[in-house]
């Protein structure tokens, strides 16, 4: 097995993929999308970061958090956010039987993917192409035609601070405005 060796830049922007065990459909479920939620601001409560897009589909999601100037620490807050969500969800925690031995050694519940996939934002362009990528998510998936028909996602928000127009996806728009100020 390669070593992959992480980013942990204090105060950087990261854009993140996580996903469920074995690609169950489980994260559109209104029950774990409330304990997920839950779960994420208890922990940003006590470990500040600010969440800036984010899609939810139903095996995976995509999102971009900009840390703390003096913190790098994701990693602490996705295994608490993942280990407080599937506590709260115990009919999507699979019986021992069904997970493999090093899944059970680790006591791992069958909810999430083990590992995660994180990537360091380094400048504009790579934000804006993150941004494109996590909001489009829903249309390349075929779960709908249009972005803006995808209910789990930051583009309704960022289409209200004019960030994109309405139709964006469909005719391939770009941004209205610069996300230079988001990244600083």
């Amino acid at each position: 097995m390669s070593e992959y060796i992480r980013s942990y830049t204090q105060g950087a922007t990261y854009f993140f993929t996580l996903v469920s065990y074995d690609r169950r459909d489980i994260f559109c479920n209104e029950d774990f999308l409330q304990a997920f939620k839950n779960s994420i601001k208890q922990i940003q409560q006590q470990y500040h970061f600010e969440i800036i897009a984010w899609v939810q589909l139903p095996d995976h999601l995509h999102c971009i958090w900009k840390m703390p100037e003096n913190d790098a620490n994701y990693s602490m807050r996705w295994s608490q956010i993942k280990r407080l969500t599937t506590q709260t969800c115990p009919q999507y925690q699979l019986s021992l039987n069904e997970l493999s031995h090093s899944k059970a050694k680790r006591h791992e519940r069958g909810v999430w993917q083990r590992r995660f996939f994180e990537h360091q934002i380094k400048d504009e362009a790579d934000f804006i192409k993150h941004m494109d990528y996590l909001h489009y998510n829903p249309v390349k998936h075929g779960l709908v035609t249009r972005v803006l028909d995808w209910p789990y996602s930051s583009f309704h928000r960022c289409v209200r601070q004019g960030f994109y127009a309405e139709d964006w996806g469909s005719s391939l728009m770009g941004f209205s405005e610069s996300f230079s100020d988001i990244l600083e």
